[in-house]
């Protein structure tokens, strides 16, 4: 081959090669996000919903320039640390940790670069996702509602609808990070009250049966369930069981909560697309006692 045509041949290689450069240049950045849930699809719809129109507000469009890539655990927490690693492996540019405390420490166990926004019931610091609320470090950062902090209420609230339960039990998910601290506190609470507690394990839809039999067992005349996403994915079941046994019962997932869901969950997404901005956050935003309260962010 000739000079020429050497030249020639590298010559149009060369721009066939830059052709999908040029493509992709043309093209708007697509950005990957990760949406980690210890809970399920067909439960959270709502939730789902609210994170994409969160996202349209900042002008990330599903299927246009963002992408999400959707983790569910079902209920089963032991599911969230492969799911949370399948998830850095490909890169995502942040991670959306939801529901139990469980997600955000699944994602904060598989990455210490990749940012994180969570949200759940759980005091941050105490489930090592931050260092501090004024200032949080590392790679997490997001909202954390304190919904443990009403358990003492819902017991008064049992004490005013059935004066006459002297027994109350309270169904807890074992597996759940907040749940062993959580109970202390639930102690504490039914003895200031005069009122004792019967403690009640489930972690998968067979352990209601054996729960609601033992609430039985124990004369249990009232029910506080605790707040956990496998029993929010599950609250017909539990609903069920608790007219089926003719027990009040009282939940965190109340008419006011449910109305302001769609709102939160929309805030939520606001902060997942940012990573670039990720080194200015200071302190997360908390929800105390199911109304949002601003700090700077």
């Amino acid at each position: 081959m000739s000079n020429m045509r050497r030249r020639e041949f590298i010559t149009l290689l060369g721009g066939a090669s830059a052709w999908p450069l040029a493509a992709q240049a043309q093209q708007p950045t697509m950005r990957v996000i990760g949406f980690l849930d210890s809970g399920s699809a067909a439960a959270f719809a709502a939730r789902v919903a609210a994170f994409r129109r969160g996202l349209s507000e900042t002008g990330y469009v599903e299927g246009q320039n963002a992408a999400i890539e959707y983790r569910w655990a079902d209920g089963q927490y032991d599911r969230l640390p492969a799911l949370a690693d399948d998830l850095v492996r490909r890169y995502v540019a942040a991670i959306a940790a939801m529901g139990s405390p469980n997600s955000a420490q699944a994602a904060k166990a598989a990455t210490a670069t990749t940012p994180i926004v969570f949200a759940n019931s759980g005091d941050p610091v105490k489930l090592g996702l931050v260092r501090s609320l004024n200032r949080p470090g590392g790679n997490a950062t997001g909202v954390t509602h304190y919904l443990s902090a009403l358990g003492s209420k819902r017991l008064e609230l049992l004490r005013e609808v059935v004066p006459t339960a002297a027994v109350i039990a309270l169904l807890v998910n074992p597996t759940n990070p907040v749940t062993e601290s959580d109970i202390k506190d639930m102690q504490a609470a039914a003895g200031t009250i005069g009122r004792q507690l019967r403690i009640l394990d489930a972690s998968s839809e067979r352990d209601f049966d054996t729960a609601f039999a033992m609430l039985v067992q124990q004369r249990a005349s009232a029910l506080v369930v605790h707040n956990d996403a496998f029993f929010s994915s599950r609250d017909k079941q539990i609903v069920a069981l608790a007219a089926h046994y003719a027990v009040p019962a009282i939940s965190s997932r109340q008419a006011a909560w449910l109305a302001m869901e769609s709102v939160y969950w929309m805030a939520i997404a606001k902060l997942a697309p940012i990573p670039a901005g990720f080194s200015r956050v200071r302190s997360p935003q908390i929800c105390r006692s199911n109304s949002l309260q601003n700090s700077s962010w």
